[in-house]
């Protein structure tokens, strides 16, 4: 009976927010998400001792959580969180408000009645530290001292008698209490590494490493790869090439994890699975026996597109192709490869925490199951790998997905001729493992480096790195050995890839210029420890230095839940994004209310997300998005549609389509749940293409009999145009983009794809 054999890979990474001058650390996603996620995800397979797994751990994570359980880390929000709250200055309280909120507010903040009413009375004041600080008491404050903290406990910490004691007196925590929870949280943090290290002895886990301050090592390797995998791409005014920085930044990852868990790693997810000809036999030089990157770099590799049919379902050919293990040769060096089903690994990210988590369970088992079936029934052995983010999916699930995940395991315990394996019991047990001859470089998004360059920023971040690095080329000679070791030691963290995550059009958070400073002054660093004084520029964001482009075009289907929560910013990977020129005029009042937009289609809907400039507004307002659809031939658009959602206290109070009659009669928003509007942080809807008469060329959809005719003769070169809007007392306020449209190309995910 041949055997299908389900490779998890949990990726565990936060970059390096210490700054080694000062020793102070920027940001506390470290501390939160080890005491969170990094325990639990571990520990939880103590349950289940036939669901073997892999864990990656970045070894820049490593080196932050021992650096808090041996009581040397220095964090302004640890601090903030345990100095007693009558103590705090002004500027103290207002970073514990603009700080200590930033969680999930449904599943972190909502799951303690108290933490929520607080948020409340902080969202009562427009989310401002400095209005909101006067209308918080020192109680208040201590009991989100408390709360802020404890909402990050793991569920294993919660069953503690002394924490449940803590949640269940609810809120008037004293200052003794609060003193306990920041006194227990070392004791927590102590216990992360040596559970990953006794799973890994009892054989549950294999621990695979990644670079050692995650950098993106074709980049670093050579800039120009980004061109390579995106043609015409805009690169840095300086090539940045160093393949020795690339090698110790693996060399430094194998050698940290022998020291921490007693084994020296075989495989490697490379950092966003960002891979190259040239990274692969530096890692075979290094003793490394296998990688894992996406399934896009397979296609791009092998010359073919995994399209699958409705039911997310691949063609046998391609499932062959992709259900397998991959050993590439090319000269002296060999590598075993596997690729991510990115459709099943994004339905955990972004889908299954929106679902009761026994259906959840169950569909994603029987998606692996189907998802092999056409190579188990050749008779043949299939391995299905989901490889993800292993911490920042589960705030979106209620008490940390556990009941989701407890439900998965024992299923997949009982299935039989189901194993899930480590990478290397995968290999060892696979016996017909399919020869790749040549690999496109590529990351898990989109098959290409566009995240981490092309953008204005992005080169900028570049240039001023390879600026550093002939800094120190010139210079580290004529400095102590001290001096050096920290100057190159800057250069290495620089050359990360969270920096350049934040630069540029894709992604944006609350702490965007936290990043940019960090970044600044690390490269600052550089020239400090030399000796030298930093250059003026880096005095200067490269956020906002200029312009984000105006307009980037989609670049591959979407298909976002819409729950109005712009943290959930990996589904609009690939959405066409317009964002505001707040330099240039807008309508009525020269308010700047909105910063930018995003939207794309699949092959069913459009979606289309609005971000604010700043919280939502107060006021009364109403969201209006027109669209229209158009054939190139025609003066006047097929059909047009008109959004409009009144917002009141912050919520969507109503919303309708307006169109033609049947549109307003048949396709009512009330009942219909192929239409959908959310607004939360962030305003987003879905909508049927065909009430646009619309389907993208060379995709067979139903669109309903009276529409067949008309939208099967839409030509291959039609488009959606749409624009937003924001209305207050019948008066349009603000608008992206203020002149012309937004344009969408109606076409395949084939072609939308090739096009790239």
């Amino acid at each position: 009976m041949p055997a299908l054999r389900l490779i998890f890979l949990w990726h565990q990474h936060q970059p390096f927010y210490k700054d080694l001058v000062t020793g102070e650390y920027r940001l506390p996603w470290v501390r939160l998400h080890s005491l969170k996620d990094y325990y639990g995800m571990v520990k939880l397979l103590d349950e289940f001792p036939n669901v073997h797994q892999n864990f990656n751990l970045v070894p820049s994570l490593i080196t932050q959580i021992q650096d808090y359980v041996s009581g040397s880390a220095q964090d302004p929000f640890l601090n903030v969180a345990a100095k007693p709250a009558r103590e705090l200055s002004a500027k103290e309280r207002q970073f514990a408000l603009q700080y200590l909120f930033q969680a999930n507010p449904q599943n972190v903040i909502g799951r303690y009645p108290r933490y929520w009413e607080l948020r409340e009375r902080f969202r009562e004041h427009g989310y401002s530290p400095e209005k909101a600080d006067k209308y918080f008491e020192p109680q208040h404050f201590t009991d989100l001292q408390v709360l802020s903290q404890i909402a990050w406990f793991d569920e294993f910490f919660l069953e503690d008698k002394d924490i449940a004691e803590l949640i269940r007196k609810e809120r008037n925590y004293s200052l003794e209490d609060q003193t306990f929870v920041i006194r227990r949280e070392r004791e927590l943090l102590s216990k992360v590494l040596p559970a990953y290290a006794d799973a890994a002895k009892k054989g549950s886990i294999e621990i695979s490493a990644t670079p050692f301050y995650h950098p993106i090592l074709p980049l670093v390797c050579d800039t120009n790869a980004g061109a390579v995998s995106s043609p015409g791409l805009p690169l840095p005014q300086n090539r940045f090439r160093h393949s020795e920085d690339a090698r110790e930044q693996l060399l430094r990852a194998l050698d940290l994890h022998e020291q921490v868990f007693g084994v020296r790693p075989k495989g490697v997810w490379p950092s966003e699975g960002s891979v190259s000809e040239e990274v692969l036999a530096i890692a075979h030089s290094l003793g490394i026996q296998w990688m894992a990157t996406d399934e896009g770099v397979l296609g791009r590799s092998t010359g073919v597109l995994f399209q699958r049919d409705g039911d997310g379902r691949l063609p046998a050919h391609l499932a062959e192709r992709l259900y397998n293990i991959h050993r590439y040769e090319h000269g002296d060096t060999a590598m075993h490869m596997v690729f991510r089903d990115h459709t099943i690994s994004d339905l955990i990210g972004f889908v299954y925490s929106g679902m009761d988590p026994r259906e959840a369970a169950g569909h994603l088992l029987r998606n692996i199951q189907e998802a092999a079936r056409p190579v188990l029934t050749q008779g043949r052995d299939a391995v299905v790998s989901v490889i993800l983010d292993g911490e920042n999916a589960w705030e979106y699930y209620p008490k940390s997905g556990r009941e989701f995940l407890r439900r998965f395991y024992d299923a997949v315990e009982r299935e039989a001729g189901l194993e899930a394996v480590t990478v290397s019991e995968a290999i060892a047990r696979h016996s017909n493992v399919s020869p790749l001859p040549s690999l496109v470089p590529g990351s898990w998004i989109n098959a290409n480096f566009n995240v981490w360059i092309g953008a204005p920023e992005d080169n900028r971040a570049w240039d001023y790195l390879h600026h550093a690095r002939e800094f120190y080329s010139q210079h580290a000679a004529h400095v102590s050995e001290d001096q050096r070791k920290l100057a190159f030691e800057e250069i290495l963290i620089a050359e990360g890839s969270d920096w350049n995550w934040w630069y540029g059009p894709e992604h944006h958070s609350a702490n965007d210029r936290d990043f940019d400073e960090l970044y600044r002054k690390h490269l600052s660093n550089v020239y400090q420890a030399l000796g030298a004084v930093p250059p003026d520029y880096l005095s200067q964001p490269i956020t906002g230095a200029e312009i984000r482009p105006a307009f980037t075009p989609q670049t591959a289907y979407i298909h976002p839940r819409v729950t109005g929560d712009k943290v959930r910013y990996f589904e609009w990977l690939g959405a066409a994004v317009f964002t505001a020129d707040q330099r240039a005029g807008a309508m009525h009042g020269k308010q700047f209310l909105l910063d930018s937009v995003y939207a794309g289609i699949d092959s069913k809907f459009v979606y289309g997300r609005l971000d604010f400039a700043g919280p939502v507004p107060d006021a009364e307002f109403e969201v209006v998005v027109n669209l229209e659809s158009w054939a190139s031939a025609e003066v006047r658009p097929r059909r047009s549609l008109r959004l409009n959602a009144s917002v009141r206290d912050c919520q969507v109070s109503e919303w309708k389509v307006d169109g033609p009659d049947e549109i307003s009669a048949v396709h009512s928003p009330a009942g219909n749940d192929s239409a959908k509007v959310a607004l939360l942080r962030n305003f987003e809807f879905r909508l049927p293409l065909r009430w646009l008469l619309a389907t993208p060329c060379g995709e067979n959809e139903t669109v309903g009999p009276a529409n067949v005719a008309v939208a099967a003769a839409i030509p291959a070169t039609s488009e959606l145009k749409l624009r937003f809007s924001l209305w207050q007392n019948r008066l349009p306020v603000d608008a992206l983009p203020v002149e012309g449209w937004i344009e969408l190309q109606l076409v395949s995910e084939w072609e939308l794809a090739s096009a790239m």
